[in-house]
């Protein structure tokens, strides 16, 4: 792996960890094992390095995401495939963690990866709320738009709750419960 690879992924792992404000360039430099000169070198500075790993985190969430959207099965099948993929809800989303980040949404240039990808996450909700209306398995007095936001703020709150528990519980209870509301069935424990 090249130095700025290096470079990225440290500064991805220790923004999860610690958000933007936590993560030094010394932090970034021990994690990767990258000297500061190179972090200068291949980035303008922590800023610079900290948005190439939140394009690459958001990327990653979108290809994630995508995989379960454009799967196999009908509308339904397909929210409930991503709403119940495997996560480590404990350690909660790189991407939503740094909304909590006061240095980061108080920048519209750091603040842009995160604006696009919960765009494109609600966009892509959304657009099955409305295929599931098409084929008759949604009601079609829903508001696409509205599901797809409140699927999207199902996730990211569920990861808040789960984190505040130390339990994966109210992650679990909160897709059920959105799964409840489009009328899918879905397993006690799943």
């Amino acid at each position: 792996m090249s130095s700025a690879e290096r470079l990225i992924e440290a500064t991805r792992e220790l923004l999860w960890e610690r958000g933007y404000a936590g993560t030094s360039p010394k932090a970034i430099q021990a994690r990767s094992g990258v000297g500061v000169g190179s972090m200068y070198h291949h980035f303008d500075g922590k800023a610079g390095l900290a948005l190439a790993a939140m394009r690459r985190s958001a990327h990653e969430l979108k290809e994630s995401a995508e995989a379960h959207f454009s799967g196999p099965g009908t509308a339904g099948d397909r929210i409930a495939s991503y709403l119940r993929r495997e996560r480590d809800v404990l350690r909660g989303c790189p991407i939503g963690r740094l909304t909590m980040d006061a240095d980061v949404v108080g920048n519209d240039t750091l603040r842009a990866p995160l604006d696009e990808v919960f765009a494109w996450l609600r966009g892509r909700l959304a657009d099955l709320v409305a295929e599931g209306q098409e084929s008759g398995e949604f009601a079609a007095d829903l508001d696409p738009q509205a599901v797809g936001a409140m699927l999207a703020a199902v996730v990211q709150g569920g990861y808040v709750m789960a984190r505040s528990a130390e339990s994966a519980e109210p992650f679990d209870a909160a897709t059920r419960g959105a799964l409840s509301l489009l009328g899918l069935r879905v397993p006690q424990h799943a």
